[in-house]
């Protein structure tokens, strides 16, 4: 039997100077393909009066600008790319509900190195050569199922690319297939968790062990809810689409403590979400990110918008991050106060009487806004009891967050089940 630090690959077992060493190496690479190759980049650094040569050392990044989302949109489709169109492989893009669509490019090399992350990643969740892999993230533009799927490959895994939806058939695959590994969103999770019960399957006689669950920030007690109704371990993976895809950082299963951030590719910071100042490891703020060694969109300094914490490494080197707290712009900001849709999900979750599923409606009543949070009431509950965890819901959000909400406990199965990334808050308030 292998030592597990055998396991390891070469990236993961730098020591503290090697890796800071490469990743100086590696930025000052990566600042200078961007800013000789990518017209937005040579403008924005001039325009900051700085130059790839004066990143002297990993602090100096600090002086260089940020990317956003809007820069990556104001330069739809193929703006921000530092090699020809003919050496692309593959694109990816993101949803594009909110606006226009970015696109994400990828080189023959940039796809083997997602591969060689995720399957780092699916090997720090436990999984192994030889394991079969239920991968249920969408394919498609969206970059979970074909992330997923080449990187569990690497990884030397049995592959079903079952994708999202048809959820009865989802159950049918994992039962008959016997799969070890399912990557999937949490919030589908639950849809499935649903459905095993609908067919009169117990959860927790499937073949499943673990659990890679991403896309969407998701709470400890979401975790507690998933691990004791399915009998497996539940381990949170990280990315998006304008960094890499999935594979940017992974929760290791022997810990479960915050996700290892591959630090040899991707270098992190925390920032103050207003001022944009760095912050040190420890505080929390909006993670930032800088790529170390993509070739066809290298990204500096992007504004993730995810909010976060660095932390010391544990089962891993890398430095850590805490699971994501929430989004900057996902934060409502109710009569003064701020307030995430994990705070909510928490107290659901521990609501007796309330299954896993919950919506938050905004509305605006005259002058002030108003939120009702929406949760469905567990099979068979009495009304005595759905009138019951409406008012602890109403209180636990008073007594935690500060302010008042109302609550409506809804019919089981009245709201609508994700197959991807839920969508937690509908607002309804006029423009």
């Amino acid at each position: 039997m292998a030592d597990a630090a055998d396991l390891l690959d070469a990236g993961e077992k730098l020591g503290p100077e090697e890796l800071r060493a490469l990743q100086l190496e590696r930025l000052r690479a990566s600042l200078r393909h961007a800013y000789d190759n990518v017209p937005f980049y040579r403008e924005s650094f001039d325009k900051a009066g700085i130059r790839p040569e004066d990143c002297r050392s990993l602090a100096d990044l600090a002086h260089f600008p940020f990317t956003t989302k809007g820069d990556l949109r104001e330069h739809y489709p193929y703006g921000m790319f530092a090699v020809p169109r003919e050496r692309i492989r593959r694109l990816h893009a993101s949803s594009g509900t909110t606006g226009l669509p970015t696109v994400v490019g990828y080189t023959e090399n940039d796809l083997s190195m997602w591969a060689d992350m995720v399957a780092r990643s699916l090997r720090a969740a436990g999984g192994r050569p030889g394991d079969t892999v239920h991968v249920a993230y969408g394919y498609g533009l969206f970059t979970g199922g074909l992330g997923a799927h080449y990187g569990a490959e690497r990884l030397g895994c049995t592959v079903i690319p079952a994708s999202g939806g048809m959820t009865a058939r989802q159950v049918r695959l994992i039962r008959d297939l016997e799969p070890g590994i399912i990557m999937v969103t949490p919030s589908y999770m639950l849809t499935l968790l649903d459905e095993f019960e609908r067919q009169g399957v117990d959860p927790r006689s499937t073949s499943l062990r673990v659990g890679v669950f991403g896309a969407e920030p998701w709470t400890e007690q979401m975790r507690r809810e998933i691990e004791e109704r399915f009998a497996i371990d539940a381990v949170d993976i990280y990315g998006l689409s304008e960094v890499i895809g999935p594979g940017v950082a992974q929760e290791c299963v022997e810990t479960k403590d915050g996700l290892h951030v591959w630090e040899d590719h991707f270098y992190p910071e925390i920032v103050d979400p207003i001022t944009g100042e760095v912050l040190p490891d420890g505080e929390q703020g909006e993670l930032v990110f800088t790529s170390l060694t993509k070739e066809a969109m290298p990204i500096v300094r992007y504004r993730t918008r995810d909010l976060t914490r660095l932390l010391p490494g544990t089962a891993r080197a890398f430095r850590r991050m805490e699971k994501i707290t929430g989004r900057s712009d996902d934060m409502v900001i109710l009569r003064g106060v701020n307030l995430f849709p994990t705070q909510i999900e928490e107290i659901v979750l521990r609501t007796p009487g309330v299954a896993p599923h919950f919506q938050l409606r905004l509305t605006r009543e005259g002058r002030l806004d108003a939120l009702t949070v929406r949760a469905e009431a567990r099979p068979g509950a009495t009304p005595e009891a759905r009138e019951a965890a409406a008012l602890s819901i109403a209180a636990a959000v008073k007594d935690g967050v500060g302010v008042s909400v109302d609550v409506e406990i809804v019919e089981a199965e009245s709201l609508e089940r994700s197959v991807g990334k839920i969508r937690r808050i509908m607002d309804l308030r006029p423009r």
